[in-house]
């Protein structure tokens, strides 16, 4: 599994809402705004795969 810059591990099936560049590769993967994947997240937490569903359903 990749490590982050402080030597953890990452966890892949989470999206952090707070780092641009996830949700930047989130919004272009699932063809909707950066806003579209923050409310998402604010909406059902911060599971990937909860997220994607969400945005399935909204897009």
């Amino acid at each position: 599994m990749s490590r982050g810059a402080r030597s953890r591990n990452q966890d892949r099936a989470r999206v952090a809402a707070g780092q641009d560049h996830e949700v930047r590769y989130e919004a272009k993967k699932e063809g909707v705004s950066r806003q579209d994947v923050k409310e998402a997240v604010k909406d059902v937490g911060n599971s990937r795969k909860k997220v994607e569903d969400a945005l399935d359903r909204k897009g």
